[in-house]
């Protein structure tokens, strides 16, 4: 299968999904993630553009005075998030497009935001390298994600699950992106990892 046919199927996946995806975003946004969407979003300054902006949810979390722009590989994700700015009264420009080639020039963006979306983009180091090149220097970087846990048999059982979800949903539960940031260059200011080292959100600076 070439690339081009890996993204097709992943947006139809992403497409039927959608009706769903609130439900279940919301739900492990109670019991898992806690407050990492507003902790993430609050620290965005300035042009910031969203990777997989999903249907919106980070939407409200974003401080006045910034101006949003995202984009996501399914239509159908992108018309609820078109649907949520609408709702919010949020001006956000929400278009389809592909995290791992960002139709960006370099060095165009004050801060990338990419909440629970590297651990199904199936390049995530190709996705990591594009969102640092279109920040501008001094720019941040603003990652949560679900990650590989830091108890053993967690971890275990996340590689037994992978058996399944990376072939049929493209869900990835042992990637770390921290771990590939010092490499593209960045600096992080602030991470914090929890339910057991399985969720993890940081600011990352580039240098400027």
């Amino acid at each position: 299968m070439t690339s081009e046919q890996q993204r097709e199927r992943w947006a139809r996946y992403w497409d039927r999904s959608a009706p769903r995806t609130d439900a279940s975003m919301q739900m492990l946004d109670r019991v898992l993630f806690r407050d990492s969407r507003a902790w993430v979003c609050g620290r965005a300054e300035g042009e910031v553009f969203e990777v997989a902006v999903g249907t919106g949810l980070n939407l409200p979390h974003y401080p006045a005075g910034t101006t949003v722009r995202g984009i996501d590989l399914s239509p159908a994700m992108i018309d609820l998030a078109r649907a949520r700015a609408a709702e919010l009264g949020r001006q956000a420009d929400l278009r389809v497009g592909d995290a791992e080639d960002l139709d960006l020039p370099d060095a165009s963006v004050d801060s990338v935001v990419c909440t629970f979306a590297l651990c199904g983009i199936p390049d995530h180091r190709r996705a990591l390298a594009e969102m640092v090149r279109v920040l501008r220097p001094g720019g941040l970087l603003l990652l949560a994600d679900h990650v590989a846990s830091t108890w053993a048999p967690i971890r275990g059982a996340q590689w037994l699950t992978e058996l399944a979800s990376v072939r049929f949903m493209g869900e990835h539960f042992r990637r770390r992106p921290a771990d590939l940031l010092p490499g593209l260059g960045l600096q992080v200011l602030e991470s914090e990892r929890f339910a057991a080292g399985i969720v993890e959100r940081l600011v990352a600076r580039k240098p400027g």
